[in-house]
């Protein structure tokens, strides 16, 4: 008898799995691929580092601009896959010797629940006293006449291509799309990028959407809105011709890109024990418990946001609450982020969410351009937002596009966590020459106090 069972291994898995060992919990993980999950394997880690790759690649064009004379680079995609397996080959390594540190069993098969507590992996049946969903998600195609023709790919065929496709179209402006676009038109490719809504990372601020799309096209990706596919052929070769709604005639491409994805659920025999799902999600409450006594749920499994940090936070809640703790999920501090160029980083509400949950606000927008750092660094793309009740000025949301932003928005995210206001912001003393002086202008900026605005 466990006390824990965990099915799936990506980063929700283990840190429920480390969480309940250091409670004291014999846990058992089962994986059916990979340790490490789709984070690990095919998405945040080789994403990040081909990105990198991309990154350094633009910034070694620019050298001149900083007094550096150097030749034109060229580039390899296979040398960038290689180095971004390596690295993943050693994370999974450390992966494997953290679980054992723990003393956590690693069991690999396809698990199938055939009880709320009983699960049944190659033929053997390992019973717990919780079991924790964790199977994470699977690339979703969407429903379009052609789309399973030859050179449609996901994005888990994307990471292993070892050429540069000539032209790229890419079917979804979401985080996913957009960080995709960045890479591979960094790498070469001419990238069409066709998102259905009225902008581009649907769900962030309007003016992240805006500012990011304006960027990519100033970089020549081709960024189309309010359009989508009704149809994929192919012609003689491998091209791909795809027509498009909402626009006239059709783009053709070598490869189209296709960056939706579902929970992994099939066959897991949720619907056998009971377990409420929708959407194809399933249901929790905000310990992460699902319907079924003792039967927990976590992560891409669970729908809504996406994202690993999210699932590793929702490990932990599960892990001590089926170990008998109490222990709540806080879903207003947890940070969007893409490694794009500029980089976005996100925190808390935007402003159409503030207004439709009925607050009074007042926002703030501090352009890099502005920052002393942003100068020095040449990155002066981008700005900073802040969205802060009216009346006390707590903050609600930040949204910054620019240099350095995936790191510059854990300190919103926890200015959110403990209710900081602008004023608590405004006040705070950052070193100068700092990225971080310009949320602290945008928090004076609130207070009607900014330094470096001009008083026109």
């Amino acid at each position: 008898m466990q006390d824990v069972i965990i099915i799936g291994g990506g980063p929700g898995g283990i840190a429920a799995a480390v969480r309940a060992a250091q409670l004291g919990a014999a846990v058992t993980i089962i994986e059916e691929a990979e340790l490490g999950g789709v984070c690990l394997n095919r998405g945040c880690v080789p994403t990040k580092a081909l990105l990198a790759s991309a990154a350094l690649l633009a910034r070694v064009r620019r050298a001149g601009e900083y007094g550096i004379t150097v030749g034109e680079p060229s580039f390899s995609l296979r040398a960038a896959m290689a180095r971004k397996d390596s690295m993943i080959a050693e994370l999974r390594a450390g992966t494997e010797s953290l679980l054992a540190s723990y003393g956590v069993k690693v069991v690999r098969g396809t698990a199938g629940l055939v009880g709320p507590r009983q699960v049944e992996v190659g033929g053997e049946i390992i019973e717990g006293r919780a079991v924790i969903v964790a199977t994470g998600s699977t690339p979703a195609k969407p429903v379009v006449d052609g789309i399973d023709s030859k050179g449609v790919i996901t994005t888990d065929e994307a990471l292993a291509l070892e050429e540069v496709p000539a032209r790229l179209l890419i079917l979804g402006g979401g985080p996913i799309g957009v960080e995709f676009a960045a890479m591979f038109h960094g790498f070469g490719s001419r990238v069409t990028l066709v998102e259905p809504g009225p902008q581009i990372l649907p769900g962030e601020d309007h003016e992240v959407g805006q500012r990011v799309r304006q960027s990519l096209r100033d970089r020549g990706i081709d960024v189309l809105i309010k359009t989508a596919p009704t149809s994929i052929r192919q012609q003689e070769g491998e091209e791909l011709v795809v027509s498009l709604a909402g626009r006239s005639g059709e783009v053709s491409a070598d490869k189209v890109l296709t960056t939706g994805r579902a929970p992994c659920l099939v066959d897991l025999g949720l619907t056998k024990v009971g377990v409420r799902l929708a959407g194809g999600a399933i249901v929790v409450d905000d310990g992460m418990r699902t319907n079924v006594p003792g039967l927990f749920a976590i992560g891409d499994a669970t729908g809504g946001q996406m994202l690993s940090h999210l699932a590793s936070v929702q490990g932990l809640v599960a892990a001590e609450n089926a170990m008998g703790r109490a222990r709540r999920m806080d879903y207003r501090a947890v940070p969007r982020c893409l490694h794009t160029d500029p980089e976005v980083g996100c925190v808390g509400l935007t402003e159409a969410q503030a207004e439709e949950q009925g607050y009074q606000f007042k926002t703030s927008t501090i352009p890099f351009t502005l920052s002393a750092r942003a100068t020095t660094l040449g990155d002066l793309e981008g700005a900073v937002k802040i969205v802060a009740e009216a009346r006390y000025g707590k903050i609600l949301g930040v949204h910054i596009v620019g240099p350095q932003a995936t790191e510059l928005i854990g300190e919103a995210a926890l200015a959110i966590q403990l209710e900081a206001t602008a004023e608590d912001l405004a006040y705070a003393i950052r070193a100068h020459p700092t990225l971080a002086e310009s949320q602290v202008e945008a928090a004076r900026d609130i207070l009607g106090q900014a330094i470096f605005l001009p008083k026109w």
